[in-house]
């Protein structure tokens, strides 16, 4: 990925707007808080968006003073949860058809070209699309740092956000279509911050599990990491990332633990939370 200088916004930071014509308009949407470091990369891949939104939740750092830098339009808006969060962003978007990326994503050169071709003529109404994580400073191939496709671009008027605080996803009753091209994802590029992450993250799923109803004991603390390592290094081919394929199935495993243990620790405290 080439080179960016993010120290300044550009003299016009507005997106500038799609040079292929005809093709229907996008918004661009991000939920974000406290990313003002990671923001600039993320907004100007989105320079082929015809807008930005960015949802704010209380940032505590420069991130709405780097959004506006760019060009964003930013709402603040108090946090409700992944999935309401992102369908509140999704309608305050001028376009029908939206892009929603993380504040920690990038959407590649040949993703750009991808949505720039399907918007041209649409076959599908909601269009998924892949994931790679940086990690040991490369972008992983396989295994858990490709992650799953996921849908991402959508006309909002045949898909919605599921209303889940945690794991949420697109609902839709159209046939899903999938994006050339990938989402590089660069926030767990160091493991401290991948680790920071996953505890932080695994505390929210503890709770919310708890909080449903849903119990976890010895078997799962042991069995649920297990299974999740073995399936992501040998049967989605992690291995073949090399040492960096090896140390992320690991911290995949160590977060499922992590989810397991506290959720045995608020069984015994009464302390689940219904989100």
């Amino acid at each position: 990925m080439r080179a960016v200088d993010y120290s300044q916004p550009p003299m016009s930071a507005s997106p500038a707007p799609a040079r292929m014509a005809r093709r229907s308009p996008v918004s661009a949407v991000l939920v974000v808080r406290d990313c003002a470091t990671q923001l600039p990369a993320t907004l100007v891949a989105l320079a082929f968006c015809d807008e930005i939104v960015v949802v704010d939740s209380g940032s505590r750092d420069d991130t709405v003073a780097v959004a506006r830098a760019w060009g964003a339009r930013v709402i603040e808006e108090p946090w409700r949860g992944f999935g309401p969060q992102k369908q509140f962003a999704i309608e305050q978007a001028v376009y029908d058809w939206v892009l929603c990326v993380d504040s920690d994503e990038v959407v590649s050169t040949s993703l750009c070209a991808s949505i720039e071709d399907i918007l041209r003529a649409p076959d599908f109404h909601v269009y998924e699309i892949g994931r790679r994580s940086l990690f040991f400073g490369r972008y992983l191939r396989y295994g858990e740092g490709r992650a799953d496709y996921s849908a991402r671009l959508f006309n909002r008027g045949y898909a919605k956000w599921s209303e889940d605080r945690v794991y949420e996803k697109v609902i839709t009753l159209s046939r899903v279509g999938r994006a050339k091209g990938d989402l590089l994802c660069g926030e767990g590029d160091t493991l401290t911050a991948a680790l920071k992450r996953q505890d932080e993250f695994s505390t929210l799923a503890a709770r919310l599990a708890v909080g449903e109803g849903e119990s976890s004991g010895g078997v799962k603390v042991i069995v649920s990491p297990a299974f999740r390592f073995i399936k992501n290094y040998f049967f989605r081919l992690g291995f073949m990332d090399g040492v960096p394929g090896l140390v992320f199935a690991l911290m995949g495993a160590y977060s499922s633990f992590l989810k397991h243990a506290k959720m045995v620790e608020l069984q015994r405290t009464g302390n689940g939370e219904k989100l």
